[in-house]
C-alpha cells in the first residue's frame, strides 16, 4: 500500500472517459468552444485494464466516471460492462444530465445505482447562459426518470455571482421536494481561472455567504461525513441534506484519498498540481512489468498532492474530470 507521511493513500479513482462535451460552461472553458475527444484517448479496453491495474497496485475501492461527459462517448457501454467485473465497493457516474433519458437503461443495466448530476440553474435564460449548451426541460426529465427508477441522485451547483446566485434556494427547495442532495461547489481556480484574478473574486461565492442565504428559509445543523469528504455536509430536519464543497473556504486537502486518469493515459495527483504522468505505455505490458512501474508512477502522484489547500491549477478541469 503506497502511504505519504500525512497517511493519505489513493482510495477513489475518477476516470474521464472523453474530454469532449456537449457544454461550454463559463467556469469551465473559456471561449464558449464545446471540447471534442482527443485524438489518441484511450480504448474502453485499456481503461479497464487501468482500472485493474490501479485497484491492484494502489487499493482502489471506488470509481466514478467522469469527462468531458462520458455519455457522448462511445465507450460508454463497452467501460460500464467491463469496470463492473472488477470488484469495486462502488461506481458511480458524473454527468451533466442531458442524454440522461437516451442511457438510462444501459446504466441501470450495468449496475450503476448513483449518479452526480451538473446543473447550476432552474432558469431557462440562465442555464442557457452559463451551460452555452443543451436543453434544461430534457435535463429534468432525465433527472425525473431516474428518481423513479431509484437512483441515488446528487445536484452539483457552481453558485456565481451575478449569474445564478438567485437560484440556491431554488436549487435548494428542488432537491429536498425530491430526495436529491444538492451539492454547492465553490469556484475552483482551474484552468483559464487559475490567473482570472479580480475576475474570479467578482463571480466567487463562499461558504459563509451560502450558509448565510440557505439560513434565511431553513434551520440546518453539519452532518457526519466520511473522513475523505470533499463536502462539509448539512441536515435540515424533516427535510434533507445539503453539502458544500468549500475548496476555497475549508480546504481538504489534508484527507483528499483522489487520483484521477485522463482520456489520454496521463495520471494526476492533485488538481492544484501540474505535474502528470502517463501510463499508457504500461496497459500492453505484462502484469509482472506493469504493476512495479505503476507503483513508481503512484509514489510520485502522491507526492503532488498539496500539504494544506488548494493553490490553483492550470488543466483545464474537463480535461481530467471534475
Amino acid at each position: 500500500m503506497i502511504v505519504d507521511r500525512q497517511g493519505r493513500r489513493f482510495r477513489n479513482l475518477r476516470i474521464s472517459l472523453t474530454s469532449a462535451c456537449n457544454y461550454a460552461c463559463t467556469y469551465c472553458v473559456p471561449d464558449g468552444k464545446r471540447l471534442v475527444a482527443a485524438q489518441d484517448e484511450l480504448s474502453a479496453d485499456a481503461m479497464i485494464q487501468a482500472v485493474a491495474y490501479l485497484i491492484e497496485a494502489a487499493g482502489i475501492e471506488r470509481l466514478r466516471i467522469t469527462g468531458g461527459e462520458p455519455l457522448v462517448s462511445p465507450k460508454l457501454e463497452a467501460l460500464l460492462r467491463g469496470v463492473s467485473q472488477l470488484g469495486l465497493d462502488d461506481i458511480s457516474l458524473t454527468s451533466n444530465g442531458q442524454l440522461l433519458t437516451r442511457k438510462l437503461p444501459l446504466l441501470l443495466e450495468t449496475g450503476i445505482r448513483r449518479l452526480n448530476i451538473s446543473l447550476d440553474t432552474l432558469d431557462p435564460e440562465a442555464f442557457r447562459r452559463i451551460a452555452r449548451g443543451g436543453d434544461l426541460f430534457s435535463v429534468l426529465e432525465g433527472l425525473d426518470q431516474a428518481r423513479a427508477a431509484g437512483l441515488k441522485i446528487k445536484l452539483n451547483m457552481v453558485p456565481l455571482r451575478g449569474q445564478n446566485l438567485d437560484q440556491v434556494l431554488p436549487l435548494l427547495d428542488y432537491c429536498l421536494e425530491r430526495g436529491f442532495e444538492l451539492r454547492f461547489i465553490e469556484l475552483m481556480r482551474m484552468g483559464h481561472l487559475a490567473r482570472a484574478g479580480q475576475n474570479f473574486q467578482q463571480q466567487f461565492v463562499g461558504l459563509p455567504e451560502l450558509l448565510a442565504l440557505i439560513g434565511e428559509r431553513y434551520e440546518y445543523a453539519q452532518a457526519d461525513a466520511p473522513v475523505d469528504a470533499t463536502a462539509l455536509r448539512y441536515k435540515i430536519a424533516g427535510r434533507g441534506y445539503f453539502g458544500v464543497i468549500a475548496n476555497e473556504s475549508v480546504p481538504f486537502c489534508r484527507s483528499c484519498s483522489r487520483l484521477r486518469l485522463s482520456s489520454t493515459g496521463w495520471l494526476h495527483g492533485c488538481l492544484s498540481s501540474s505535474n502528470r504522468h502517463y501510463v499508457g505505455d504500461l496497459l500492453d505490458k505484462p502484469r509482472h512489468q506493469a504493476l512495479p512501474a505503476l507503483q513508481g508512477l503512484l509514489v510520485k502522484a502522491l507526492g503532488d498532492k498539496q500539504e494544506l489547500a488548494f493553490a490553483g491549477g492550470t488543466t483545464i478541469m474537463k480535461i481530467i474530470g471534475g
